[in-house]
């Protein structure tokens, strides 16, 4: 008769100094926690050693290099090199690229607005596409094929491709970024569809519209640029994810920031903005379909808010100094507890296969944030030791060391 062996289990879950954004984000069930990132701070090494840090931010989008502006100023000329370059610095540092964005009302070069006749704008946003998503075929995760195709009212915006082609300018945009680059997700992303309303509305009719194309859509990216104080109720921001979730295989926060509307802020306004952008991570935390966040800069230097907004701003998660705030700290204590209570969760198929006794010993400081860790005695009398974060469900951001020898 072989002894009954005791199943030890150690489950560490604390924030520690060392632990970072993405890590327990991911470790909460994120996909990642990202940022955006443009080209001028690609010169500021202070803030690039925080934007490459893959434990901080497991994603970046190009915040304008890949605009059309940017890639194809002079009709059928295209250049790169704003976007390679933010591209080749998240290529280096091994996280996700979201791309952004192949079709736009806003930053259009003028000739775009001088194209008649269906025809011809079928044409000119064919190439586009083809061009800009073939260049980066294979490295997106994702496109935000289309952005804010929709006014505040739930209207369409009178932009030179819905003059020309009506609604039917977005399935065909999809279309083409799907032959373009066909292993990328595909996003319909806007703002001021985080809350129940018209334009909500409107936006499900987009993503039903593409469909009905025969088109091939995948996701949904919302904007989620808030106002400390005002960012919508956790209620409506789940039930707008789920809403889209019904239609598509993800959804995302995609350009996440939450501004102060007057300057300077205070201490309690500081510990608002932390709030508000705890609401949004927790909708998306549980909200199944919802892959993650991203940040649309990570500090207040690089923030378009105060040049769009006079007298708004400090909306990121680091100031102008590169020092983090309050909210910084409310989303990793945050994460972290939505880990452990994920972690803990999956232990239940751990012991489906260990039917023994089971010690729980509780929570320990672990530099690199969470472990899991079995203590058994084997039939053969001697302690063994099994690490394997993904058989736990833990994913990249556990680890799992521990010391001293182990066995099979």
């Amino acid at each position: 008769m072989h002894p009954t062996s005791v199943l030890t289990i150690v489950l560490v879950a604390c924030a520690t100094v060392s632990a970072q954004l993405n890590q327990f984000a991911v470790a909460a069930g994120f996909k990642y926690f990202g940022t955006a990132v443009d080209n001028p701070g690609l010169n500021n090494q202070a803030y690039m050693n925080i934007a490459s840090n893959k434990n901080e931010f497991g994603q970046v989008t190009p915040a304008n290099g890949q605009k059309w502006d940017s890639t194809e100023r002079a009709q059928g000329q295209f250049s790169y090199a704003n976007g390679d370059a933010v591209t080749n610095r998240a290529r280096q540092a091994s996280q996700i690229l979201r791309c952004h964005t192949l079709v736009w009302h806003s930053q259009l070069p003028s000739w775009v607005n001088n194209i008649n006749g269906r025809d011809a704008m079928t044409r000119v946003l064919q190439t586009h596409i083809q061009n800009v998503a073939g260049h980066y075929k294979g490295q997106c995760y994702a496109w935000d094929v289309v952005n804010e195709a929709l006014e505040d009212s739930g209207t369409y915006r009178n932009s030179p491709m819905y003059r020309a082609l009506g609604k039917d300018f977005i399935p065909l945009a999809f279309q083409a970024a799907a032959a373009a680059d066909p292993d990328a997700k595909l996003y319909y992303n806007d703002y001021n569809i985080e809350n129940p309303g018209a334009k909500y509305n409107e936006a499900l009719n987009i993503v039903r519209s593409i469909k009905a194309a025969g088109a091939r859509v995948d996701g949904v990216g919302l904007q989620a640029h808030f106002i400390v104080g005002q960012t919508p109720s956790l209620t409506n921001l789940k039930t707008v994810l789920t809403g889209f979730a019904a239609l598509v295989d993800e959804v995302a926060y995609t350009e996440l920031d939450i501004r102060h509307p007057r300057l300077p802020a205070s201490d309690a306004d500081r510990q608002q903005q932390s709030r508000d952008y705890q609401t949004v991570a927790q909708a998306c935390l549980d909200t199944p379909k919802c892959i993650g966040i991203t940040v649309w800069d990570f500090a207040d230097q690089y923030s378009w808010v105060p040049q769009t907004f006079p007298g708004q701003g400090d909306a990121c998660l680091w100031n102008s100094n590169l020092q983090k705030k309050p909210a910084y700290t409310g989303l990793v204590n945050l994460f972290s507890s939505a880990a452990a209570v994920r972690a803990s969760s999956n232990l239940d198929s751990i012991l489906l296969d260990n039917p023994s006794s089971v010690i729980v010993l509780g929570q320990r400081l672990h530099r690199d944030g969470y472990r899991v860790q079995l203590d058994h005695p084997g039939r053969d009398g001697h302690e063994h030791r099994h690490r394997d974060r993904d058989h736990y469900g833990l994913g990249s951001a556990a680890d799992s060391h521990i010391d001293g020898p182990l066995h099979d």
